[in-house]
This record gives structure tokens, sequence and C-alpha cells, in this order.
């Protein structure tokens, strides 16, 4: 894993393409190497493949950033629990019900208006206590939540200090959406949804076609 580190840091460098036949050449007759590679993310390296980024190949990766610097005395120390096991995925994947827990989508499933498929995988999301300490919790999410999401701390403190601020009739509401895990939403919020991705020409559109339905909306 030190070997691998100096190889991106002195002959890829950081922003740069490699593929994984490149890494098997620079360190022949290595077992499994791409693992040893993969082993620089609990060290705080970005090394992202076309799950975190679709623009790459399936056998190329991106030297994203550079972590600890693990070839130096004592910074290749593993914390315990950062990796995860086959079947803690499984369980992961089971619990959050083998969907992403950020957009819903599911394994494979198409994103809307593109011929791109999901991908899930394990991700580390820091979470703020009430105490104010951060904690790492793992979720499910997709590729591209997975890389939207990397630098975000989701506030627990805030969340249930708003709760306690809902009206009863809200704060029941929200009761059932949790209980379900689930919400439906109506066409009129399923459409607003669809009007926030329209470019600024076709978003016009939309609002002259209900102005003459509904010439009273801006009143």
């Amino acid at each position: 894993m030190k070997r691998v580190a100096l190889w991106l840091v002195q002959n890829v460098g950081v922003g740069e393409l490699f593929t994984k036949s490149q890494l098997r050449e620079a360190f022949p007759g290595t077992s499994q190497i791409d693992r040893r590679m993969r082993d620089l993310r609990d060290f705080g390296w970005r090394i992202d493949t076309n799950r975190e980024d679709p623009a790459l190949g399936s056998h190329e990766h991106r030297f994203v950033k550079q972590g600890a610097p693990v070839w130096e005395p004592g910074m290749a120390t593993r914390k315990v629990g950062v990796t995860v096991t086959a079947a803690e995925r499984h369980a992961l994947m089971m619990r959050d019900g083998h969907k992403c827990r950020s957009c819903g989508i599911g394994p494979g499933e198409q994103y809307a208006g593109t011929y791109v498929a999901s991908q899930l995988d394990v991700a580390r999301r820091s979470v703020r206590m009430p105490t104010g300490e951060i904690s790492v919790q793992l979720v499910i999410e997709c590729n591209r939540c997975r890389v939207g999401g990397r630098d975000l701390t989701a506030d627990l403190g805030d969340v249930l200090t708003r709760i306690d601020r809902l009206p009863v009739y809200e704060r029941k509401m929200l009761a059932g959406w949790v209980e379900q895990d689930a919400r439906s939403f109506s066409d009129a919020e399923a459409l607003w949804a669809a009007y926030r991705t329209l470019p600024a020409d076709s978003r016009d559109k939309v609002r002259a076609a209900l102005m003459q339905t509904v010439p009273d909306v801006s009143a």
C-alpha cells in the first residue's frame, strides 16, 4: 500500500488518470494490488472509479486527492472499524432497502433523462451529534449522491430541534413518513420537481402556459 501511494504521487499525479493495467505493470508479481490501492481510501486518499465519476471507463481511475503520507512511520495505522466487510455491506444494503438513502434510486436503475445506470455502495457520512461530537456513520448511496455528499456533514441536533418546533399535525404527518420510510408526492409536487430541472427558456414556456389557465397566479 505504501509503495502504491508513492507511485501515485511520483508517477501519476493528483488529478491525472491511470488504468488498472498501468497499476499492475508497475507492481508485477504483487498479489491483490487493486485492493492495496483501495486501502488508501481509509487514510483520506481519494481515487475515483466510474462509480464515482461516470465519465471514467470501466478500467480507469482518477487520482483525485492525496491523503495521509502512509509511507512515513506511524501514518499507516488503520483505524478500528474503517473497513467494511462483505457481510457488513450486505447487512447495510438490507437495512437501507437496497435504495440510495439520499435520492431513493435502486441498483441498476437509470437516472431520469439519461442512460446512466446507478450503482449502490457504502458511503461514510459525517453526522454532528446533539453533543457537538462528529460521528462517522455508514449509509447506502448511489454513485452520484456519494460524490455530491462527500464533504457534507449531517446535523442530527438541528433535525431534532426542528422537529420539536413543528406543529402537532405536521409532526404526525412526518411520523407517518418516517414509519413507512417513504413519502408519496402529489402530481403537482412531481411537476414542480420536473419544472425545476428545465432550462430558463423552457421554464418561461411553462410559466406562460400556467398564466393562460390561472391568470391570477401572481396575485
